[in-house]
């Protein structure tokens, strides 16, 4: 079941969306806290690296490479996402629905700002105070299409992985 998880977050990126609407990072999440060893920090890379290489073949708006800065600094931000996943390993029962919404904000928010810096880093916004500002209060709406979308991903996932545990006695992902 986690690998049709992995495939099916890879196949919503080529789904029309918002902008920054994807299940990544949730999946990153995901991985951090079922995932055991390095192999947890594949996945949010393998699903990325994967989607984007076929929507550069395509040529699909929004998907592909386009600038290594940029591009280097959003897939860190996805990254990210799973040591704060690693947070979650231990939490159970209320304790952990509580800390899955609050980890998912957690990772969109370190996502909003790594992004953001790759785009400065880029060049598409001046190395200055008013580069910066202007580059994050401009990150702003979609931010909030971020956070929507991990937050809703992030529920789907952890709720469909615990209740195939609890109806189909799947065995636990081995944890490090």
């Amino acid at each position: 079941m986690f690998y049709l998880m992995i495939l099916a977050v890879a196949a919503s990126r080529f789904l029309p969306h918002p902008p920054n609407v994807a299940c990544v990072a949730a999946l990153g999440l995901f991985a951090g806290s079922y995932m055991s060893g390095r192999r947890a920090y594949l996945v949010p890379i393998a699903v990325m690296g994967f989607s984007d290489v076929v929507g550069q073949m395509l040529g699909i708006p929004g998907l592909g490479f386009y600038n290594l800065a940029a591009m280097a600094m959003v897939y860190l931000g996805m990254v990210a996402s799973v040591p704060i996943g690693r947070l979650l390993r231990n939490a159970s029962g209320k304790s952990r629905l509580w800390k899955v919404p609050a980890a998912s904000i957690a990772a969109s928010t370190v996502f909003f700002v790594v992004s953001n810096f790759g785009l400065i880093l880029a060049g598409w916004y001046p190395l200055s105070v008013a580069g910066f500002t202007a580059c994050y209060v401009n990150a702003i709406p979609f931010f909030g299409f971020t956070i929507a979308g991990d937050l809703c991903f992030s529920a789907v996932i952890f709720a469909a992985w615990e209740l195939s545990q609890a109806r189909f006695r799947v065995p636990a992902v081995a944890r490090a």
